[in-house]
């Protein structure tokens, strides 16, 4: 069985920066599937030319081939202008490139239902196959939001796909509040971390801990984060936000530039920490804080729960719904200091009774659907079922 995937977000020769969440998904099920990855990259063009396009045809070409696929770039503008018009006809030059090579899919994936959910249903239609969905959070939330002229467009996209797989469940909260009840099938689908080491919580040097690229620092929030601690009361004067995280000169001194001006002398840059590291240096600290302005999963959550490190996150983001009812996952609204600052001063006084908390999730199996053998059966599953259901009429 061929399974096509189409993503945006895919590694490759043109841009390997790019997250591996997609990279960990084909990976993880190689051994039941044949997967094929049209890796696409996004040209920016301008509005003027836009319009020419859409009257001479859109530009899109294979510039690769890597080892999961074909690489492509495509021509389209910015914010979500001409979106249909350039997905569509992106999606016919794939389905003739699918039929050239005699390539017959069992099912295409849009790994986003915005952008990539688009050329999947598309290209389903013309091949008469079945497609699935991945959402992924924030990307879908944006542009659905931006681009509400087209919702019919993408109510039909969402169910008429014969599985759709949420990252987390307020995506899909979000999905079915602005698009309807699915009657199809869903499986929610985990990020695949690298780090699924389980350790036990003990007790900690009394600090808390948040951890990102330093060039990332504002959409991190680490702004408000910082004028929390400094709403915390310190009888010693200590630190009490220890900042892990990489950069250039530049980043670095910006973030002096925010501790000096926020938060002077309770917050301390530990420079970068290897990743393979990173769970053992968790397992030391009372919490994990990163209250980000957007993040559509945050694996670095889960790790930390699992090295034993009670966590708080961005609610409505990150992994919002997978941990409702639990101490020591604790959801805080980004742009809310006072209540930053109140997680955080959680997260302190009642230490121990939260990690013991965190211990029972740990024990009784709470972590396992976050390891990738179980993330891995989830997808098998679901594409089965979706190549045997088909496209739902």
């Amino acid at each position: 069985m061929t399974i096509v995937h189409l993503s945006t977000d895919f590694p490759d020769s043109f841009a390997p920066q790019k997250t591996h969440a997609i990279k960990n998904l084909v990976d993880s099920t190689r051994d039941d599937f044949d997967h094929l990855v049209y890796s696409l990259n996004r040209i920016g063009i301008s509005p003027i030319d836009a319009v020419a396009a859409s009257a001479k045809g859109w530009n899109s070409h294979q510039i690769g081939r890597d080892e999961y696929g074909p690489v492509w770039t495509y021509d389209a503008p910015d914010n979500g202008l001409y979106l249909r018009s350039s997905l569509n006809a992106l999606a016919e030059v794939i389905a003739a490139d699918l039929q050239k090579q005699n390539i017959r899919p069992s099912i295409v994936i849009g790994h986003k239902l915005s952008i990539e959910g688009i050329i999947a249903a598309h290209i389903a239609k013309l091949l008469d196959i079945p497609y699935a969905l991945t959402l992924q959070g924030n990307s879908d939330r944006k542009i659905l939001n931006i681009r509400r002229d087209i919702r019919g467009n993408y109510k039909k996209i969402y169910h008429n796909a014969a599985m759709v797989f949420p990252f987390t469940p307020w995506a899909f909260s979000f999905c079915e509040t602005y698009l309807g009840a699915r009657k199809g099938p869903v499986q929610m689908l985990p990020c695949i971390s690298g780090q699924e080491q389980i350790i036990p919580p003990r007790r900690s040097n009394g600090r808390l801990l948040t951890a990102f690229h330093l060039r990332h620092r504002k959409i991190k929030n680490l702004p408000n984060m910082l004028k929390a601690v400094q709403k915390l009361r310190s009888d010693d004067g200590t630190a009490i936000l220890d900042i892990y995280g990489g950069g250039d000169t530049k980043d670095e001194n910006a973030v002096r530039a925010d501790i000096a001006a926020h938060a002077p002398g309770r917050a301390q840059m530990q420079g970068a920490a290897a990743h393979d590291k990173m769970q053992a240096v968790m397992n030391g600290y009372a919490g994990f804080t990163m209250i980000s302005r957007n993040e559509s999963f945050g694996l670095v959550f889960i790790e930390a729960l699992m090295a034993g490190c009670p966590v708080a996150y961005p609610r409505n983001a990150a992994i919002d719904g997978y941990f409702d009812g639990h101490d020591f996952a604790i959801s805080v609204p980004a742009n809310n200091v006072d209540a930053i600052a109140e997680a955080m001063a959680r997260q302190l006084a009642d230490e121990a009774q939260i990690k013991s908390k965190l211990l029972s999730w740990q024990e009784s199996g709470g972590a396992e659907c976050f390891k990738k053998t179980n993330i891995a059966a989830q997808f098998r599953d679901g594409l089965n079922l979706a190549m045997g259901k088909g496209i739902e009429k």
